[in-house]
């Protein structure tokens, strides 16, 4: 077969116009790597029997109770309270949700919670997960752990006040500390746990198995090898379960350890989720899902015919990043999710909706193509794989109805021709920036351009904050970090002043960032989410695409305490302008669900 009906086969397009309309053509190399690749890890032809593509859906995704609701919108591990280890953690989501209440939020809007590594000092960003079916310990409350209460020594005390008091997140040191107070926990845990914390642990264990148990035996497997795991000797590269068992018995309670801590943030995030039902909120939590996983990581480890990890997800040039951008992330293969039924793409979703009444997918396109970079090639050399779009988008539909959750699609970028009609069709919304709405003159679209079944927002963690876009500040970082900013200070001026403009006509004397939101507040959007930083008028943004350690990246804290931003003036004149969303919808006789 030829290398041209080889990747027909496999979907892998040959060509295709970038953000800049150039054609551009895939090259023999990278076609013959992208290949080799999908094939390796094929479980089953690429011409298997496909869903009636003409049939219309099989049924529509979740969308929650009737109203238009906005939500407080924060980088948690960022969050800084009296009380944390140096890190935001469950506790502080916890009062967030309280927050929410009080202030008439919807919910709580929060970075992807995925398990990182146990170091990711060198890597530490959310959407670089170890795995997306289970969580980050860094977010585990310690101190409100039963099993820990007494351990705390005065050593420890010294070590988290100099964390707390770190202006960026130190994620080595935090993770030493945790990983120490976590031990410890667990080892009070088997020596006296009361009869109801055993039923509920193992209750815990039965109800994850059995990838609870395959996760568990994947950390102890990589701390003992310390190497990729596919240079593991082959009884661990794809073992079974008499293998796993054979580990639980000769690692003393190791595996036993990390379920344990796996049960301790669930719990802890559970009770964030249940307080929130509660209270009422319509939402409750709103998650973030990483678009791909890393490549030596757990999720690839556990289902190699699903996800290549050969080849990196990534995207083409376009205006923020003239080079294209490789996330060093493997992502799923279409084929293999066909042959498992998607069972793999079911249980990320499921891991999510399990805690949140809305999710949002990073970078939806996935689910129709994907931009693939071999190694050793750049991020421009890339090439664009078909996904089985109706049978993911349906896949999609059914578990967010059976689980009661919105699903709202990261839609940016170079979207193909009516691919946003598509997904509105099986009922996932929109994901609408302000900051890209805009028309062929520049000036921003107004506030009735926008759908209803779309969340809006002024910025994402990739873009500048408001503060951050007004003053330039981002540029200035962009030029000292010698990174093509996209957009000259000239043209950033006439967007401020378009900026400007528009809130005029929206009756704004000020361009601040009250008036901002209460330009969004004003569109017919059902969600609309308020981001921390710009409330307290922070310049630096999260990330900055293009840099690893050139700059913090997800490491920046907020400036205010969660206790003094609980009474801080710009957070209540926000929330004043916000909530008329929901105050509206209530007068209009719309009653929230109490949660997911």
């Amino acid at each position: 077969m030829s290398l041209r009906a080889q990747a027909a086969r496999l979907g892998i397009q040959g060509e295709y116009v970038d953000a800049f309309g150039r054609r551009r053509k895939v090259s023999r190399r990278a076609m013959e790597s992208i290949v080799q690749a999908l094939d390796a890890g094929s479980a089953m032809p690429a011409q298997a029997p496909r869903r009636d593509p003409t049939a219309k859906p099989v049924r529509l995704a979740f969308q929650g109770s009737a109203g238009r609701w906005w939500l407080l919108a924060v980088q948690l591990y960022g969050v800084r309270s009296g009380r944390n280890w140096g890190h935001g953690d469950f506790s502080d989501l916890l009062e967030l949700v309280e927050l929410a209440a009080q202030i008439g939020a919807g919910g709580v809007g929060l970075n992807p919670l995925h398990a990182l590594v146990d170091d990711p000092a060198d890597q530490p960003s959310p959407y670089s997960p170890n795995s997306r079916l289970f969580l980050n310990p860094l977010y585990i409350d310690l101190d409100a752990v039963p099993e820990f209460a007494g351990l705390r020594t005065a050593e420890m005390t010294a070590t988290i006040e100099r964390l707390r008091r770190s202006a960026l997140v130190d994620y080595r040191g935090i993770t030493a500390l945790k990983q120490h107070g976590l031990r410890a926990a667990h080892q009070a845990f088997l020596d006296h746990a009361t009869p109801e914390r055993r039923e509920d642990f193992a209750a815990f264990r039965a109800s994850r198995s059995p990838a609870l148990a395959r996760f568990a035996a994947f950390e102890v497997l990589r701390r003992r090898f310390d190497q990729p795991w596919w240079t593991w000797p082959s009884e661990w590269r794809t073992p079974d379960q008499a293998a796993i068992e054979r580990l639980r018995a000769d690692s003393g309670d190791e595996l036993g350890f990390h379920a344990y801590v796996q049960w301790v943030a669930d719990r802890q995030l559970m009770r964030c989720r249940d307080r929130a039902r509660k209270l009422a909120l319509p939402i409750g939590l709103y998650v973030d899902v990483a678009v791909g996983v890393r490549p030596d990581g757990f999720d690839a480890w556990n289902a190699p015919d699903a996800i290549v990890r050969t080849l990196s997800l990534g995207a083409p040039p376009d205006q923020l990043n003239t080079a294209g951008q490789n996330w060093q992330l493997a992502g799923f293969s279409g084929i293999g999710l066909q042959a498992q039924a998607f069972a793999t793409f079911r249980d990320m979703l499921r891991a999510s909706m399990r805690y949140a009444g809305a999710i949002r997918l990073d970078h939806v396109l996935s689910l129709k193509r994907l931009y693939l970079i071999p190694a050793g090639l750049r991020a421009d050399q890339g090439a664009y794989v078909r996904m089985p779009f109706r049978e993911l988008l349906e896949v999609t539909a059914e578990e967010s109805l059976a689980r009661r959750c919105i699903v709202i699609g990261e839609d940016l970028g170079t979207v193909p021709r009516g691919f946003r009609a598509e997904v509105a069709r099986f009922g996932i919304w929109s994901y609408r920036v302000m900051l890209f709405e805009r028309d062929v003159q520049g000036d921003f679209r107004p506030p009735a351009h926008f759908a209803e079944r779309a969340l809006v927002t002024f910025s994402t963690h990739d873009l500048p904050t408001f503060t951050g876009w007004l003053t330039r500040h981002d540029l200035d970082v962009r030029a000292t970090l010698r990174i093509l900013a996209g957009e000259t200070r000239d043209e950033r001026a006439r967007a401020v002043a378009a900026l400007e403009a528009a809130l005029r006509q929206q009756g704004c004397s000020a361009c601040d960032f009250p008036a901002v939101a209460g330009y969004l507040a004003a569109s017919p959007a059902r969600l609309l989410a308020i981001g921390l930083e710009d409330v307290l008028d922070v310049h630096e943004q999260a990330n900055v695409p293009g840099t690893i350690d050139q700059h913090p990246n997800w490491r920046r804290k907020l400036p205010l305490e969660l206790e003094r931003i609980r009474d801080d003036p710009r957070l209540a004149a926000v929330a004043r302008i916000a909530a008329e969303r929901g105050r509206t919808t209530r007068r209009n006789g719309a009653r929230p669900r109490g949660g997911t």
